[in-house]
């Protein structure tokens, strides 16, 4: 069987890309390149981004629980939610956009990636540049819905997400690089109620990092073969078959960091029932977790959401009794 067989099937999806997602049936196929640059049949990826902006919401509707001035306190300010969730799609869209117009020479070595719309040819680096534009301007137009100090740490954020494709050549550590981009929201959530930032955002930004950089290495066991074979560098290929105590360091020290957030914001004991369940869904991670399983990889990356769900569902019940 041809390595195009193997890479891309007869209906031009690649090779990571799952069977029977709506974006298949609902656009035409010339319109999937675009879907598959932007990971639209892959939501896991603006979810994980989305979660650390909707904690830091909750949380800023925590603290400000008996604040006047803090709308819909202690519950998250819907309308904020609503424009996280919009924002994460389309930045995550356009940042996975910007990474294969980077990384275009290294996904065509990569069994996983070669067949991605733009190392297969199926559109091209113009074209590719126009759709990252456009969802950069949805992201913008989102962006200015909050405060200024908001707009300005929204804008903030590009820096790192500038660099974070480049660090797979120069570091053992990208994951930490895109820790600090995923984690971003932990701030934003916070500055669109307060126009400011406090203690608490960054103690739950610190732990988003850490949650970050043990579910990215987790992900990126599925490709470090061919990662070593093309210089690839990543957590996954540091920690090698040390990965459980890492990701045993990583998420213990990430819950530290969720308590202590919590701790200064000063929510309620009940809140911390999604921490506790959260931490009993990463020690199952770690418990199961084999490295050399690439398909049981991705589950466990992609079931990180139920993370998310669990902390944000902790966050609303604390609301409830706040």
């Amino acid at each position: 069987m041809s390595n195009d067989i193997q890479s891309r099937d007869s209906q031009g999806r690649v090779a990571d890309a799952p069977s029977g997602h709506w974006v298949y049936r609902a656009l035409p196929p010339r319109q999937w390149p675009y879907a598959q640059l932007a990971r639209w049949d892959r939501p896991i990826g603006w979810q994980l981004l989305m979660w650390p902006c909707w904690w830091s919401a909750a949380l800023a509707g925590l603290a400000g629980a008996h604040d006047p001035l803090v709308v819909f306190a202690p519950f998250p300010n819907p309308w904020h939610l609503v424009l996280f969730l919009i924002g994460a799609m389309a930045m995550r869209g356009a940042g996975c956009t910007y990474n294969d117009l980077v990384d275009q020479d290294i996904d065509d070595q990569v069994a996983r990636t070669r067949s991605r719309p733009l190392p297969s040819g199926q559109v091209t680096r113009g074209q590719a540049k126009l759709f990252l534009a456009l969802q950069a301007l949805v992201g913008f137009l989102v962006l200015i819905q909050f405060n200024l100090f908001a707009v300005g740490l929204g804008i903030a954020s590009l820096a790192v997400v500038a660099v974070y494709p480049f660090m797979k050549r120069i570091t053992d550590w990208p994951q930490l690089t895109l820790g600090l981009a995923f984690s971003w929201g932990a701030w934003m959530g916070w500055a669109a109620v307060y126009g400011e930032v406090s203690l608490a955002p960054a103690l739950l930004y610190a732990g988003s990092i850490l949650w970050t950089i043990g579910y990215d290495t987790i992900y990126a066991h599925q490709d470090k073969e061919d990662d070593a074979l093309v210089g690839v560098r990543s957590t996954a290929r540091l920690f090698g078959e040390r990965t459980k105590p890492w990701l045993s360091g990583l998420y213990s020290v990430c819950l530290l960091l969720f308590v202590a957030a919590f701790a200064v914001a000063g929510v309620p004991p009940l809140a911390y029932a999604g921490l506790a369940a959260a931490a009993a869904h990463m020690a199952w991670q770690i418990r199961i977790l084999d490295i050399d399983d690439a398909d049981q990889c991705l589950k466990l990356f992609k079931a990180n959401t139920v993370v998310g769900w669990l902390i944000f569902a902790g966050l609303l019940a604390g609301g409830l009794v706040a």
